[in-house]
């Protein structure tokens, strides 16, 4: 089967683009060059902010996509969660799309956890409390000043802060989830498993980078 070739929509942010293509990389499986997939990125951190200013987003999302299939790009994906509730013109460009809130869902769900703990912006968490929902599954949400708390965990990243005190402070949202019952963890933000690793977590840990790198790998080899 011929390789396809990857178009990857990012920059929202940089740090958490770049983190998720090494991630790709490392789940090829690879003897020499030739056997890793062919990768056009955008990295754009000129996108609108997704919950602010979604209109804007969206239209520069599907500039973005056009420009990709344009280049080469034969599959779609983009490792911004949020941004997953703006797909509509980026779907119009007529390419595979993998869509990352779906593939996380299905596998977070896939060992029958009934509550699944979900760290993400409130626009990323609405995407997962429907596509839980739609499985019979139940989320579990940061409540309060936590919801905050997670805002400033994933800014810290986007301003280039991955030390001690965000990582903290992450560990203990986490922690809260499961002491809400939350049988598995999604790290529905692609800066939240640069804070946390699935050894900080007494439950599984779902990473919706890592699952878009694997299903990228699968769709384009």
């Amino acid at each position: 089967m011929a390789r396809r070739t990857l178009g990857v929509l990012g920059g929202m942010g940089p740090a958490a683009t770049t983190a998720f293509l090494a991630r790709v990389q490392a789940l090829t499986p690879a003897q020499q060059d030739q056997d890793h997939i062919r990768i056009l990125a955008d990295i754009n951190p000129r996108v609108p902010d997704r919950q602010r200013a979604p209109d804007a987003a969206e239209a520069m999302l599907g500039q973005m996509a056009m420009r990709l299939r344009d280049a080469g790009a034969q599959v779609l994906a983009m490792p911004c969660n949020t941004a997953h509730a703006l797909t509509a013109s980026i779907r119009k460009v007529g390419l595979p799309f993998i869509d990352m809130i779906e593939e996380t869902t299905a596998v977070a769900t896939a060992g029958g956890a009934r509550k699944v703990g979900v760290l993400a912006t409130p626009g990323g968490e609405a995407l997962y409390t429907r596509a839980l929902q739609a499985r019979g599954t139940k989320i579990v949400r940061l409540t309060g000043a936590d919801r905050l708390a997670i805002m400033s965990g994933i800014n810290a990243v986007k301003a280039g802060d991955l030390g001690e005190a965000p990582r903290a402070e992450m560990r203990r949202l986490a922690a809260t989830l499961v002491a809400a019952g939350a049988e598995v963890v999604i790290a529905g933000c692609t800066e939240v498993p640069l804070l946390l690793d699935a050894g900080d977590v007494s439950v599984p840990l779902v990473d919706s980078a890592e699952v878009l790198a694997a299903a990228c790998v699968k769709a384009c080899r």
